[in-house]
């Protein structure tokens, strides 16, 4: 199927550029042909015209009043014509009788001649004012002539005589078609030249692209390995190039997808595990232990907690994939959204024995905007902040506002992200430190919503001393907060 694609491609090809250059010769060798088959023609009338031009300055006149005196000076004429090998010159008398012809040959009574009779019609005036007629046409026993008859005298009329020159086109039509001959046969080597190379190298680029083709079936089998050895630096090559690049991040998502299935598989099991394992002991004690009860269901809720985390960030990181993330958009102060967040992990760090460090202070940040989605980022951003920060560290939350965005920056002295993986870790399953729990997909759902809002999330960080994250969200303008929108 693919060898039948690329011979149509080729045919397409052909008809299209060597369907144009036949075209553009054919046009040519027509009209060369034309100007040739002119010259040639012409050549024979400017012959057969040359023997009145003699007869002018001559034998035969305007003063031959007998007819017996005109056949005298007709006969003299003819045995003094120079070009009788060629040209067949008769005399005719103003009776319309040839008296007198230069093959010796009597002409046969009753012949046709469409150029006498014509000339002594309407004919055609020559610069000597003389009337003239010329006919191309064949003979009684086939062969091609052109004829030419020129009427004696200075007043014309059925009653003047004339002389009639004629001469075959046989050799002169065999000279004109062996040079259209010629002229096709130049033009047909030049397509050809044109042809041979041009061909074999679009066999050339055919060749590149079905290898092109079937390196791209054995990436989509899962065969990322794949690469095309074709080194011309050309567009072919930059395909060739985009192929190899597109296996390369094929095969790097592929992997950061089992990677995150992975991981999700083991982030779920694990809260799950807990339920599981402490549902089956509160079971078991059947009320007994209140206190053994209280600690049970404290940790069902919580890992029951969690897994709803989870799955939100998948649902999230789902309607980001299809585009459907919307935003339920209000007026609400980023300062107090931020106040909840951080008191959601002051208990959590105590207990990790890590501080958490913010002073509320009187900034201001009214935005317009979901409250709940920019919860999100803030909870997401401290909750990373703590997993990578060990027991005794510290996590400095500082907030900036003007008049026109709001600033938070969530500082730790955790352990770091490394400079090759710094440029990913907003990237989609990437996991800088497999090593802590985590899907993977967090910090690419808070970049998104930042970004919904307009907003911008940037990450400095150096392995081993720390990460800071700055958090920029665009203020609502004066006209925004008016009472007309809802605020005091």
């Amino acid at each position: 199927m693919n060898r039948s694609h690329m011979s149509a491609i080729t045919r397409r090809w052909l008809m299209k550029t060597f369907g144009l250059i036949t075209l553009l010769m054919a046009l040519i060798v027509v009209s060369l042909s034309v100007v040739l088959h002119m010259f040639y023609y012409n050549a024979v009338r400017s012959t057969l015209s040359s023997g009145y031009n003699n007869i002018v300055s001559g034998y035969l006149g305007d003063d031959t009043e007998t007819d017996e005196s005109f056949n005298l000076l007709a006969r003299a004429y003819i045995e003094s014509y120079s070009a009788r090998d060629t040209v067949n010159v008769w005399v005719i008398d103003r009776h319309g009788n040839v008296v007198a012809t230069s093959d010796g040959f009597r002409a046969p009574d009753g012949i046709d001649m469409e150029d006498y009779i014509d000339a002594l019609g309407s004919g055609e005036q020559t610069s000597e004012d003389v009337r003239t007629s010329t006919w191309i046409g064949r003979t009684d026993v086939g062969e091609k002539i052109m004829a030419m008859t020129f009427l004696l005298g200075n007043a014309p009329s059925s009653q003047s005589p004339a002389l009639r020159f004629s001469t075959s086109l046989e050799k002169v039509d065999a000279q004109f078609w062996s040079d259209v001959l010629l002229l096709i046969s130049i033009s047909a080597a030049a397509i050809l030249l044109a042809l041979v190379p041009s061909t074999l190298y679009i066999d050339k680029i055919v060749r590149a692209v079905r290898k092109t083709t079937a390196a791209a079936n054995r990436i989509a089998k899962g065969d990322y390995s794949m690469r095309l050895d074709y080194t011309e630096n050309d567009e072919i090559g930059e395909l060739c190039t985009a192929v190899h690049n597109m296996a390369d991040e094929i095969s790097t998502t592929d992997k950061l997808k089992n990677e995150f299935i992975s991981t999700v598989s083991h982030e779920l099991r694990t809260p799950l595990t807990a339920i599981r394992g402490w549902g089956e002991t509160l079971r078991q004690v059947d009320g007994e232990d209140p206190t053994l009860m209280q600690r049970g269901v404290d940790v069902i809720l919580s890992e029951t907690k969690r897994l709803g985390g989870m799955v939100e960030d998948l649902l999230d990181f789902s309607r980001i994939q299809s585009g459907r993330l919307s935003l339920r958009v209000t007026q609400f102060d980023g300062v107090r959204v931020l106040d909840d967040a951080i008191l959601t992990f002051r208990a959590r760090a105590e207990r990790e024995g890590k501080q958490l460090l913010y002073t509320a202070g009187t900034v201001q940040a009214p935005m317009s905007g979901d409250a709940d989605r920019i919860m999100q980022v803030f909870v997401n951003v401290i909750d990373n902040a703590l997993k990578y920060t060990d027991a005794g560290g510290t996590i400095r939350i500082v907030t900036e506002a003007d008049t026109s965005v709001f600033r938070v920056l969530v500082s730790d002295t955790g352990r770091g992200i490394s400079a090759e993986d710094l440029p990913h870790v907003k990237e989609k399953f990437y996991k800088a430190d497999t090593t802590v729990r985590g899907s993977g997909i967090g910090l690419a759902v808070t970049d998104e919503i930042v970004r919904l809002h307009s907003g911008s999330l940037d990450i400095e960080s150096k392995r081993g001393e720390g990460t800071t994250v700055k958090i920029t969200l665009p203020l609502s303008r004066d006209e925004e907060r008016s009472p007309e929108n809802g605020q005091e």
